[in-house]
């Protein structure tokens, strides 16, 4: 909106000529999403205990510590990153690039998704919300018609094309199967964040990990020089998309600061499905959808994780792990939540790392 607005105005005010570097526009979105965070993070969660007089419901066939350390915690925090999220990027970034749009329709779409699931676990007074089924169908839905929507705004040769990491040239064209394959990357992304939101700070620690990757990568490929140096796919005005990941990275730093052991306030399917969809999105987007999955490793751990839990235990009755996702089975063994969450940080990191690494080694 800055840049839209006072970018015509360069020859009256040389210091407005900032606005035009997406690396300033990248900054100041950042610490405008952090102090917005911080602003209105203690009235939101006094709004939330206000509205959630017992808070979010615990699982009682969870870790039995649950029951005494997050009982009465609000939950929907989730609201507090992706209003800190939205207010910034409108503020920061180009809007009349496509992709900006497109990013925000699927979070914000998502984020009301999983708005609408807390509501129900909220009022029912128990962990299961929106039916599994209807779920999936409402979030392929937007991703679908996001994918539709971007299909003529990239590259043609690229508009349906499958890259992998590690190959400078080689690319599939999927076509038309391109587009329930993205949808799945979406999709899938969204669901694994979800899976992954059980312990504090455990969530959003990584998903800020994953952003800062994906905004050096969406740079990189939105740059012709730097692309064109790396020999990786260049994707025209893709680069728009680091004001928007350095939004998420702030939002998600202001929720931390609550979230943090012991939390103040959960993210909820408010937020873990809308940052998880954003990470996926941004992953089609830029062509690196592989290399989200390297880099959001532990997102596709801990959703495996209750896939062959599930399978497992229809096949044989029995179970792989004690409990699933896997950090809670890490929490029966015995290993305090702290721990674990530092752990698995640290696993985050280093895939992160290896991600970025793909960008050079071709």
């Amino acid at each position: 909106m800055l840049y839209n607005f006072l970018y015509g105005y360069v020859e009256s005010f040389s210091a407005l000529n900032l606005l035009r570097y997406i690396t300033f526009r990248t900054g100041a979105a950042l610490l405008t999403a952090l102090i917005i965070s911080f602003i209105m993070g203690d009235p939101f969660i006094r709004w939330l205990k206000k509205k959630q007089a017992e808070g979010q419901p615990i699982r009682t066939d969870g870790p039995a510590s649950h029951l005494l350390t997050k009982k009465g915690t609000p939950t929907m925090g989730g609201g507090l990153i992706l209003t800190s999220l939205t207010l910034s990027t409108l503020l920061w970034a180009d809007l009349t690039n496509h992709y900006i749009w497109v990013i925000l329709l699927v979070t914000l779409s998502y984020g009301m998704l999983g708005a609408y699931d807390d509501y129900l676990k909220l009022t029912k007074r128990t962990h299961h919300g929106l039916s599994g089924r209807l779920k999936l169908l409402f979030q392929s839905l937007i991703g679908g018609f996001a994918v539709w929507y971007v299909g003529d705004a990239v590259p043609h040769e690229l508009s349906h094309a499958l890259t992998f990491p590690f190959m400078k040239d080689f690319f599939i064209n999927l076509g038309w199967f391109y587009i329930p394959w993205a949808i799945f990357v979406v999709v899938g992304a969204s669901n694994a964040v979800n899976l992954t939101d059980g312990l504090d700070g455990l969530a959003i620690g990584p998903v800020i990990i994953a952003s800062a990757t994906f905004l050096i990568i969406s740079y990189l490929v939105g740059n012709v020089v730097f692309s064109n140096y790396l020999q990786i796919h260049y994707v025209a005005h893709a680069g728009e998309l680091c004001v928007f990941l350095s939004s998420m990275i702030g939002a998600g730093l202001g929720f931390l600061w609550f979230n943090a052991p012991p939390a103040r306030v959960f993210m909820g399917d408010t937020g873990s499905l809308a940052v998880g969809g954003a990470l996926g999105c941004i992953g089609v987007l830029t062509k690196h959808e592989f290399v989200l999955a390297i880099v959001g490793g532990l997102f596709v751990l801990e959703a495996v994780s209750v896939i062959l839990q599930v399978g497992y235990f229809k096949l044989t009755r029995k179970r792989i792990f004690l409990m699933a996702p896997i950090h809670h089975h890490f929490e029966k063994k015995g290993w305090a939540e702290a721990t674990i969450v530092i752990r698995f940080w640290i696993i985050a990191a280093i895939l992160a790392l290896v991600g970025l690494s793909t960008l050079k080694i071709r």
